[in-house]
């Protein structure tokens, strides 16, 4: 009924106290039964309904700028500015994006997909307004995990400089994707229970202040000195410390005491963080229940919560799981290492059966690294798991801090290749570019369950740096017969018969069984190669490829650019290969969100597109 009303932001400005109570009960229905048919991210927007409400209410959209740190809770503010049609096709293929997406609308100010970005890219804004002379709110909003990450320090430090107004919103709600760990957390816990703070400072300060002859100077000394009520009354203060006001704890879920203190922080003449408390999952009990689960979810059952599809088979995060499990039973020096993930990665049970040995940094993962290389060189193997597209802010600590040293840092690199509807920010399809670029690193990817295990086992004996790449997904039973042992650098030869030589890394050998059956059937001779090693690539299996084959090709899910093909096209080129090549690869581009399936299609990397280009290769003519 409320939500008929709005159809474009700022309509929601037409409501009344009453009319608003309703539109955020009918938000939570409507968003419960959208993502219950099409998955996506449900107990983070369950959370910030009010806030965003409130957040709507305060400011003018898009003449003022909301930024969303990660952005999978942006879903009230996508049907506030107009956009609930689009939630039928929300993350598929050409539908509504789960982030904020400047090309989707002028309201959304920034794209974002990965955590800690959002001060920075606010103060940037801040700074560009005050530039041109321009008039208009800037407001970043960002969690209690993502203030883990180091990057929103560094943007909390810069920010500290303004003097103009700057609206930083923490939206703590206790966890991130789970529980949150560390100091800040901690810091906040205590933060929580001063909700008499902000009024109390204030009223002091003014008591101070009326004194005749002198108040104002205790005032200023009080505030120079640190000695204080403040410190008080709260420990450590630590933005105020900074220079940053804060207001709240703020009742997340109060519309109007949300009002009230955005109406205050437009009035700051700096940088001022509101500090909101919610619930994750707010109005859907599951969800209260279960928020990790809800966090982001595949399409489920409404009423109960459960899942439409529940999961039958193992998948790669099982496999790795349970492998890390026995590990961790056979070798005491076995440690593990995620960046706020243990369930997202698979360390859930490593962590319940060996606490001692496991260790949850928050969302840090360039911290998460170079912890890895000082456990290293302080005598134990450190499994670091982390998603392939997280994995890339560590770059600089996995060449510098691991690789030069020549650590043995085993890197677990779940969800590489293609994820689907978490669309650009989220596709794993980076990390063998990135990483082969590091000398000392060693780069494998399994074909099958069994062995990404055996992979994982060989990691860890390997006593160097090594990186092992699995998809996100159901783990392939195919090809379960063939189980050569691991050897570095080597590939293994599945099927070996003269023609065409396909060279398939991990993920994708199993879409080039396919294609070698449907080449086989057309009478062709095919030989299939599991890759294995994609650096250091198996010269001398290539080098046989190339001798022994008419037409070689490479399978990967990554980007062409710096990836395997490009490294085989290299070394057949030194080789004097005469014959035909394809690559098989992601162009270069990013890939927006929708089925696994769906993408491989577009991307000409299903199997029957691959077919095709290697007989319209042949002969020069499309089948």
């Amino acid at each position: 009924m409320y939500l008929e009303q709005i159809h474009e932001a700022n309509d929601i400005k037409k409501l009344n106290e009453r009319e608003l109570a309703g539109l955020a009960e009918e938000i939570r229905t409507f968003l419960v039964e959208k993502i219950s048919k099409t998955g996506g991210h449900l107990a983070s927007n369950l959370g910030v309904v009010e806030l965003t409400m409130a957040m709507h209410l305060s400011f003018q959209l898009p003449e003022d700028k909301m930024i969303w740190d990660v952005g999978h809770q942006s879903y009230t503010h996508k049907i506030l500015t107009g956009r609930k049609e689009g939630f039928d096709g929300l993350r598929k293929y050409g539908g509504m994006s789960g982030f904020p997406k400047r090309k989707e609308s002028d309201c959304d100010a920034f794209d974002t997909g990965h955590s800690s970005t959002s001060i920075s890219a606010g103060l940037g804004y801040a700074r560009g307004r005050d530039i041109l002379g321009q008039d208009y709110s800037v407001i970043s909003v960002i969690g209690d995990g993502s203030l883990t990450g180091g990057m929103a320090y560094e943007a909390l430090n810069n920010a500290a400089e303004m003097k103009t107004n700057f609206i930083i919103v923490l939206n703590d709600n206790h966890m991130s994707i789970s529980k949150n760990v560390g100091g800040m957390s901690s810091y906040l816990g205590e933060l929580r229970t001063a909700q008499a703070y902000t009024d109390l400072k204030d009223t002091v300060e003014n008591v101070l202040g009326s004194i005749p002859f002198g108040g104002e100077k205790m005032v200023r000394h009080i505030k120079r000195t640190k000695s204080s009520i403040k410190q008080l009354l709260v420990p450590g203060m630590f933005f105020e410390d900074m220079g940053i006001k804060y207001l709240g704890p703020v009742d997340g879920h109060d519309l109007k005491a949300l009002r009230r203190a955005f109406t205050e922080a437009k009035r700051v003449k700096g940088p001022v963080l509101v500090h909101v408390l919610t619930e994750k999952g707010k109005g859907y009990e599951p969800a209260e229940r279960h928020p990790a689960r809800f966090h982001g979810t595949d399409p489920f059952e409404p009423e109960t919560g459960l899942p439409k599809n529940p999961r039958t088979t193992a998948n790669y995060t099982d496999i790795f799981s349970t492998v890390m499990c026995k590990l961790g039973k056979r070798n005491e020096k076995v440690v593990a290492i995620t960046a706020a993930m243990p369930d997202g990665t698979g360390l859930k049970r490593f962590r319940n059966m060996y606490p001692e040995r496991f260790f949850d940094v928050g969302i840090a993962e360039e911290h998460a690294v170079t912890f890895a290389a000082g456990l290293a060189a302080g005598g134990y193997i450190p499994v670091v798991a982390i998603y392939s597209s997280f994995l890339q802010r560590a770059y600089d600590q996995i060449l510098h801090d691991v690789c030069i040293q020549n650590l043995p840092v085993v890197f677990a690199i779940d969800r590489a290749g293609l994820v689907g509807a978490d669309g650009e920010t989220h596709q794993g399809i980076f990390d063998l570019s990135f990483l082969s670029s590091i000398p000392n690193m060693h780069i494998m990817a399994p074909k099958n369950k069994w062995e990404l295990s055996d992979m994982m086992k060989y990691a860890v004996a390997a006593g160097c740096p090594i990186a092992v790449r699995y998809p996100k997904g159901r783990a392939y039973t195919g090809l379960k017969e063939f189980r050569a042992p691991i050897s570095m650098g080597k590939s293994e030869w599945i099927y070996k018969e003269g023609g065409i030589a396909l060279l398939a890394v991990g993920s994708m050998v199993k879409t080039a069984v396919t294609v070698r059956d449907a080449l086989k059937e057309k009478g062709l001779p095919v030989s299939l190669v599991n890759v294995r090693f994609v650096k250091p690539f198996d010269k001398e299996m290539v080098k046989q490829a190339a001798d022994e084959h008419d037409f070689v090709i490479t399978l990967e899910e990554n980007t062409a650019n710096g990836g395997f093909g490009e490294g085989v096209r290299a070394y057949l080129e030194e080789c004097n290969y005469r014959g035909k090549f394809l690559s098989v690869a992601i162009p270069d581009c990013y890939v927006e969100h929708g089925s696994v399936e769906q993408l491989k299609k577009e991307l000409h990397m299903d199997a029957e597109s691959i077919l095709n280009r290697i007989l319209e290769q042949m002969d020069g003519q499309p089948k």
